[in-house]
């Protein structure tokens, strides 16, 4: 959303892309999850009476919004990419096969994965660590809106203690919101580590594929 209260800022996109593609060019293989909620989230249908399948539905179909935004903002800087969909599209998006997803990367290209795992009741979350998983990625990148995990909501309380590194048990016992415990618990099970880190500060994202600390890395 940016500065705005709804949909995309198309100012924001292009920081994203520019960033994305810095990060390409230092020859790291990306693949990447987005979320939909700037459009639409299954949360607020059910809150207005929607059956939550139903909304949740509407929310993977935002997400795809949001892929082929950054899909045409990254290929207008020159960066190939492929769209998949875990939902069929065939005018906008290839279906989601892995092997496939696997030999874009191969090839140099970005690939965006949209429409979530495809099913209801799970988060976006929850389709980047499987995604993840799947394709054998060496990290997942969580870019949010703050720097890394703290004790507590740094928006809240101005005393809330940054983490650099922490453990994923650490996270289960402290009860500190990371990510979806569904997904959450799919990168522990899988060895999976995850950077948490604030995407709207410029040249973070080089700043992690170069090995410098951003940040809260969580590992076993």
């Amino acid at each position: 959303m940016g500065e705005k209260q709804f949909g995309i800022d198309n100012t924001r996109l292009s920081e994203y892309a520019e960033q994305i593609k810095e990060a390409h060019e230092k020859g790291v293989e990306i693949a990447i999850v987005i979320g939909g909620g700037n459009i639409f989230r299954g949360v607020q249908a059910e809150q207005g009476g929607m059956d939550r399948t139903h909304g949740d539905y509407m929310g993977m179909l935002a997400t795809m919004i949001n892929s082929m935004a950054l899909q045409a903002s990254l290929e207008s800087k020159g960066v190939k990419t492929r769209l998949q969909s875990a939902i069929e599209m065939k005018e906008i998006a290839e279906p989601f096969v892995r092997r496939r997803a696997v030999r874009h990367l191969e090839k140099g290209r970005v690939v965006i994965f949209g429409a979530g795992t495809g099913n209801p009741y799970f988060t976006t979350d929850s389709a980047a660590s499987l995604r993840a998983i799947e394709i054998n990625a060496d990290v997942i990148l969580k870019g949010t809106r703050v720097d890394g995990i703290y004790t507590a909501d740094p928006e809240k309380d101005p005393s809330a203690e940054k983490y650099e590194t922490i453990s994923f048990d650490e996270v289960y016992e402290k009860g500190l919101n990371v990510m979806d415990m569904t997904a959450f618990t799919l990168c522990k099970e899988n060895d999976l580590p995850i950077i948490v880190f604030d995407m709207n500060a410029k040249g973070n994202l080089k700043r992690i594929i170069k090995g410098d600390q951003v940040g809260t890395l969580v590992k076993g």
